[in-house]
């Protein structure tokens, strides 16, 4: 004779499908809903796609740059192996320069076209892009100002560079003028870094509060 069990015997109720995980688990999060905003607030805030033609034509600017590059560069070339003209190494650092200040300037627009559509437009979606430059991780509204004062300070740089270069041929007034406009720009761009560090420091010290 066989000996019945103690233990009960479970029964699933029909048309019920047997579940293969563990029913205490806990079940993952819905992510809210964004909420619905209303009229005023949502044209406010579609607003910001007025900039886009801007950076549009930021795009178009940077496209010239790139041919008066090569237009220089084409000019360079044709007087150094072409012409029968002898180009001094005064003039060949001059024309040298004025590439490398195109070159500066077109990384200055990229800061201001890739930065500005990624702090005041919309996202990018470029995390997991492996070219995405550096700086924009973590870049934002303060940071971007630092890096195009520092970026003008460079381009100022070039500018006054060629200036002494090609001093004999200028005034004392342009020289003495264009050193105080560098040095200008220097100490703003101090003071923007100044101001940017206290900003930052005073956040986390809110954030504890």
């Amino acid at each position: 004779m066989t000996q019945k069990s103690d233990q009960p015997h479970l029964v699933w109720p029909k048309n019920q499908p047997q579940s293969s995980t563990n029913p205490t688990s806990p079940t993952p999060p819905v992510p809210p809903r964004p909420s619905r905003m209303n009229a005023l607030p949502a044209s406010i805030f579609m607003s910001r796609w007025l900039q886009a033609p801007l950076y549009v034509g930021l795009i178009v600017a940077q496209a010239i740059y790139v041919w008066q590059f090569w237009l220089e560069l084409y000019i360079l070339v044709t007087n150094v192996f072409l012409s029968t003209k002898h180009v001094s190494d005064t003039e060949l650092m001059l024309v040298v320069l004025g590439l490398i200040d195109v070159v500066m300037i077109s990384n200055l627009l990229v800061m201001v076209i890739v930065g500005g559509w990624e702090t005041f437009i919309s996202k990018l979606g470029l995390d997991a892009h492996p070219d995405q430059p550096e700086w924009l991780s973590h870049v934002n509204a303060g940071v971007l100002k630092v890096k195009l004062a520092t970026a003008i300070i460079g381009i100022s740089s070039i500018h006054l560079l060629k200036t002494f270069i090609n001093a004999e041929t200028l005034d004392e007034k342009t020289l003495l003028w264009q050193t105080i406009i560098h040095m200008g720009l220097v100490l703003s761009a101090i003071a923007i870094a100044y101001t940017e560090k206290i900003t930052a420091s005073i956040a986390p010290d809110a954030s504890r509060k």
